[in-house]
């Protein structure tokens, strides 16, 4: 059985999503396959994003990704929105739910961190759900 495809989509897939995308390869690449995209994009990734999760985990995000378009995905299964208080468009996919975080631009490496905890234990949450075959068939 192939490994689902997991989009976390966020408005400029600069921050939130890329966080989220960067854990999922480091923590649950066994279970499924992580993307992140947005319906705009930034020139870079948040700098104190890049930061702060080569300090955490030794990912060097701005070697290994980019903000990217929703249609630059591959076909998904299940879709992750971060909380972006904004409709997002329609992507066809098996499974959605939204994370509801609160974006860390320009606040505090404190309020960074936070973010970046909440999401790592929602990313191991993921991945253990979709290895129990509670969100996919």
């Amino acid at each position: 059985m192939s490994k689902p495809n997991v989009a976390f989509i966020c408005v400029h897939n600069s921050c939130r999503s890329q966080i989220a995308e960067a854990l999922g390869k480091l923590l649950a690449s066994h279970v499924f396959e992580s993307y992140s995209a947005g319906t705009e994009t930034k020139p870079r990734i948040n700098p104190d994003a890049v930061r702060l999760v080569k300090q955490r985990y030794g990912v060097d995000m701005e070697a290994t990704q980019h903000s990217k378009l929703l249609a630059e995905l591959p076909p998904v299964d299940i879709v992750v929105t971060m909380g972006c208080n904004v409709q997002c468009p329609f992507l066809p996919c098996q499974y959605r739910e939204d994370w509801g975080l609160p974006d860390p631009t320009g606040c505090s490496d404190e309020v960074f961190l936070q973010v970046i905890n909440e999401i790592e234990k929602k990313i191991l949450s993921l991945r253990d759900r979709i290895a129990a075959g509670e969100l996919t068939q």
